[in-house]
């Protein structure tokens, strides 16, 4: 375990040193704990925060501090119908502060990602004032052209289970690049650059958090 925090660390440095040519802020912590005191350090007390689906802001427990610190929040998970959800959704894009995930980044630090609905791809693009990436460092790839492959093998599966899609590759263990309606891979993005500039901040984590 020693030996893999140290690799950690140091493919965790090197993507920060290159999310700065992109126009983004990174932070690398050892341990979830620091990683959540960051972020927490990063939401002001008047701010809006809003979320993507994510299991990684799930496992830190962000959510439940932002309630003990009555920090607002627009939460789709509360709605009472699918029609109020979806307002909620776009209601997000107006947040302050947005939270999320990555499911995969290169070590020349771009964020490759796949979503289903496309609020959480909308989110990284435009809207909020602020968007933070948390990722573990199992998120990692060597380079741009791995990355769908990880998705595809290492998420997409769990995250059929998490959200009881009932697509192809929940009941075969494979992707095979289905287009069910019940598809979370409507769209991918690759976000090589923040504008504005350190609108993006990505805090990466020496874990293995999310899929």
């Amino acid at each position: 375990m020693e030996f893999i925090k140290k690799a950690y660390k140091v493919k965790g440095e090197a993507i920060i040193k290159n999310l700065q040519k992109r126009g983004m802020e990174g932070w690398y912590f050892d341990s979830r704990e620091e990683a959540v005191e960051k972020i927490m350090s990063m939401i002001k007390q008047d701010d809006i925060v809003s979320w993507g689906g994510s299991y990684t802001i799930d496992e830190l427990g962000i959510k439940k501090l932002l309630e003990e610190r009555r920090i607002s929040v627009i939460d789709r998970d509360k709605a009472k119908s699918p029609e109020e959800n979806v307002k909620l959704r776009k209601q997000s894009l107006t947040a302050d502060v947005y939270l999320t995930s990555t499911n995969a980044i290169t070590i020349d630090g771009e964020l490759i990602n796949v979503d289903g609905a496309g609020n959480r791809l909308a989110a990284y693009c435009y809207g909020p004032d602020s968007v933070i990436v948390v990722a573990g460092m199992n998120k990692t790839v060597p380079e741009l052209s791995a990355a769908l492959g990880r998705i595809r093998s290492d998420a997409a599966i769990p995250n059929a289970f998490r959200v009881n899609a009932q697509t192809p590759c929940r009941f075969t263990g494979k992707c095979s690049e289905c287009t069910s309606k019940d598809t979370l891979c409507s769209q991918i993005l690759v976000t090589r650059y923040s504008k504005p500039q350190n609108r993006i901040k990505v805090i990466l984590i020496g874990e293995n958090l999310g899929f």
